[in-house]
């Protein structure tokens, strides 16, 4: 073994020996900083480039959900608008649930023409087209003379909504990182409650105009957030996956770059889309025809249909819509008469809904979809059952209308926590890229018919079996879909979209094999 000496150098001054070799370093000199400051110049180009790409994802998934605010504010500020249309216009209540009810129905024609539409023009252009088409609606109804005006609007917006519903989780999928896309995904969803509450807020404030004039400024305020998304379009770029699918590898590549931290991970992931979209050496793969594919599916697309559909039809038929367009018939059955009461009301289930979202945003990467969802669906039957018990047994006294408030709220509350985005970011994750445009379209064919189908019967039944029958009725279908979570709905947590299509060639992954119902236990735990 060497020996470690010291030893005087020529000029007198001390110096280390190390072993048998005379290595020397002066005694009395700084040690060079040179390779710690690269090391550390290098570090900090790593975290300014990490911070700049979580930026620019999070700006790109920002703007892609501005159209979501409308479908959002539409849902909120009708439900405070009808009571002035119905006095200002006289119509009648078949007319109402018309009225309210259609959107839904009519934004599934935007939502099927949405997928081929993306297809064809990219998810960019398609998005600015739903944000144009909505203004126009939203133009004609605000200054609509007659019902029969109104409704042309309507109709025209309820377009514009199903085109901009169906793509901004799609787009948003398909840009995010792999470990964030949960979070991203579920920004839809942010934006139509953050719509709501405006929606809500947007009637409290004008509701003190004149008759003829506070609902047209209410349904004005929408044309708003879709000027934004003009702006938008100079910010976003084009979808990777629908770039690849154009043949544009290298232009897709450019964009990875700028969605992805590292190189050789752009590199890998660049290699799994060209094989998802059935793209090798620059030629497309003979593929059979999208539609004829969703219509007669191989066993794991028929699995994926299962899950996206069954989902996005729960979502609705357990009555959150409802819940939102007529919470002001709701808290009037409760004891409360005065009009702005009943919209103060509906500001508080605005706000609540819009806070129990952001919580999801939170979560849901790092607990997993299905812990979420159960919790959803599970609290939700709750609050139904509990708000159908109050309704039609408690009477109308203070304590009535504390319960109602309660359950509206909760029922929201959970609603936002898991049912609420995680059909949004299932449907956009789980589909092959070659199928993944047409394919979440009809699943928003499925809640958009859903939803209007609740909202066009909903004063009709209740007249039949009372509003308190309908919502022991939405807690039925609530216990359904936590059945359907537990059968149908495989965890997606931390994997490639790519990933997510090989987890539907195996059945028992389908099933929900990974997550186990015990596991919502950690959720609780966490929260």
């Amino acid at each position: 073994m060497g020996l470690v000496g010291v030893q005087e150098n020529g000029g007198g001054e001390m110096g280390l020996v190390l072993g048998n070799k005379k290595n020397y370093r002066r005694m009395d000199s700084e040690p060079s900083d040179d390779v710690d400051d690269d090391a550390l110049n290098l570090h900090h180009q790593q975290l300014e480039r990490k911070r700049s790409i979580r930026k620019y994802v999070l700006a790109c998934a920002v703007f892609a959900s501005l159209n979501n605010v409308l479908l959002g504010y539409d849902v909120g500020v009708m439900s405070g608008a009808i009571i002035f249309i119905q006095e200002d216009l006289k119509i009648t209540e078949v007319q109402e649930e018309v009225l309210v009810g259609i959107l839904s129905i009519i934004s599934l024609l935007g939502s099927l023409a949405g997928g081929r539409t993306s297809d064809i023009i990219g998810r960019k252009w398609t998005m600015a087209f739903a944000a144009v088409v909505f203004q126009i609606g939203a133009a004609i109804m605000t200054l609509a003379p007659s019902f029969e005006i109104l409704m042309i609007g309507r109709i025209l917006a309820g377009v514009g909504i199903g085109f901009g519903v169906m793509i901004s989780p799609v787009y948003i999928a398909e840009i995010s990182p792999t470990v964030d896309r949960g979070s991203l995904t579920s920004f839809p969803e942010i934006f139509i409650n953050l719509g709501i509450l405006l929606g809500y807020v947007s009637n409290y404030a004008f509701s003190g105009l004149s008759v003829h004039t506070n609902w047209r400024v209410m349904l004005a305020v929408g044309i708003l957030p879709s000027v934004f998304i003009g702006v938008a379009l100079f910010i976003i770029p084009e979808s990777p996956r629908w770039l690849v699918m154009q043949n544009r590898v290298e232009e897709a590549r450019s964009v990875l770059l700028k969605t992805i931290e590292n190189e050789k991970e752009v590199d890998d992931r660049l290699s799994e889309i060209v094989a998802a979209a059935g793209i090798s050496n620059g030629e497309k793969s003979e593929e059979k025809a999208v539609w004829r594919e969703l219509l007669s599916p191989s066993p794991p697309v028929r699995r994926m249909l299962i899950t996206g559909f069954g989902i996005q039809c729960f979502q609705q038929i357990t009555g959150i819509d409802a819940t939102v367009y007529y919470s002001p018939e709701i808290f009037k059955e409760a004891g409360i008469k005065n009009n702005s009461k009943l919209l103060a009301a509906t500001v508080a289930v605005g706000v609540t809904k819009t806070a129990f979202i952001l919580i999801a945003t939170f979560l849901v990467d790092r607990v997993g979809r299905k812990p979420l969802l159960y919790v959803s669906t599970i609290g939700m039957t709750v609050c139904l059952l509990t708000l159908s018990l109050t309704l039609g047994l408690v009477g109308n006294g203070q304590l009535g209308i504390a319960l109602v408030i309660l359950c509206v709220c909760g029922n929201v509350a959970f609603f936002s926590v898991g049912m609420g985005p995680i059909c949004w970011i299932l449907t956009s994750e789980i589909f092959p890229l070659r199928l993944r445009a047409q394919a979440s379209a009809l699943g928003a064919v499925g809640n958009r018919v859903c939803s209007g189908l609740v909202a066009m019967s909903f004063l009709s039944l209740s007249r039949s079996i009372t509003i308190a029958g309908i919502f022991f009725l939405f807690a039925l279908f609530s216990v359904l879909s936590v059945l359907f979570a537990y059968k149908c709905v495989p965890e997606t947590k931390g994997k490639s979209l790519e990933q997510i299509e090989l987890l539907f060639q195996n059945h028992n992954e389908w099933q929900g094999s990974e997550v186990e119902m015990g596991d919502s236990e950690h959720l609780v735990q966490k929260a």
